[in-house]
């Protein structure tokens, strides 16, 4: 199953049912799972762990040495997990000592261009349309899905079930639930169908309506609004999820909706 115009390094550990197309090159510490399919010019270079059943289109380049001045050479990895889509000319760079890995997870489709930077790390089920780019050092919760031509700035989060639109650039951290748009980036509402979706019910969606409305949408003071709804809502798994990644952000959240003001 593997082309005889591929290079594959005597070293490389690929299962026995992995297709390799022809002209692909994989290197030397290169770990490819079962039924694993890689098209034709693929480059997987060294530090590279592919799971099971992954699609690795024409012209992708995975594990890539990082773009960071900082690198040293240190060994990192960059790891794919099993049934993962990774589509033509896509770019995975591999960690640095921050966190000597980039990850993506299972079952993801990651779309045409995109670039994924050192030291990210992804979810579970998460749709990159055409042309998205990750800085360094961003981590992307599950069920996140970003639209094309969406450019992520270095240290962000992006919250488990939030939708971007397309050509948005984010420069703040995207809560869980939520839609985020517009030029700077701010809620746009919650992620309704993407969360009907995936099997939440008509009260816990209202729930995540409620909490955000109090959060993003009646002008509150943000550090007030999390006392409110702390105080005033039932303690849920949704509820408290919402509260820890507001009061954990480091670089500060999306502005609120239709305020003209920055959620402080």
């Amino acid at each position: 199953m593997i082309q005889p115009l591929s290079y594959i390094h005597p070293e490389a550990k690929i299962a026995a049912n992995v297709v390799i197309d022809p002209f692909s090159t994989i290197h030397q510490d290169v770990i490819i799972g079962e039924g694993t399919w890689i098209g034709s010019n693929v480059t997987i270079m060294n530090g590279a762990r592919i799971g099971k059943n992954c699609r690795i289109f024409p012209g992708a380049v995975i594990s890539g040495e990082p773009q960071d001045l900082k690198f040293e050479g240190e060994i990192t990895t960059a790891e794919i997990g099993d049934n993962t889509t990774i589509r033509e000319c896509v770019t995975i760079n591999r960690g640095t000592k921050d966190r000597y890995k980039t990850v993506i997870g299972k079952n993801c489709l990651i779309q045409a261009y995109s670039h994924i930077a050192h030291d990210c790390i992804i979810g579970d089920h998460c749709i990159f349309s055409n042309s998205s780019t990750l800085a360094g050092h961003i981590t992307v919760g599950d069920h996140v899905v970003l639209a094309g031509l969406v450019a992520v700035h270095q240290f962000c989060k992006i919250g488990s079930h939030s939708f971007v639109t397309g050509g948005t650039l984010v420069r703040k951290d995207v809560p869980p639930f939520i839609k985020a748009a517009r030029e700077p980036i701010s809620y746009a509402g919650i992620n309704s169908v993407g969360l009907r979706r995936r099997g939440y019910t008509s009260e816990q969606i209202s729930e995540i309506q409620n909490i955000y409305r109090v959060l993003f949408v009646q002008n509150r003071n943000l550090a007030k609004a999390l006392d409110i709804v702390e105080a005033e809502f039932e303690a849920t798994e949704i509820r408290d999820e919402i509260l820890g990644f507001v009061r954990s952000s480091n670089r500060g959240v999306v502005r609120g909706f239709n305020t003209g003001k920055v959620s402080v």
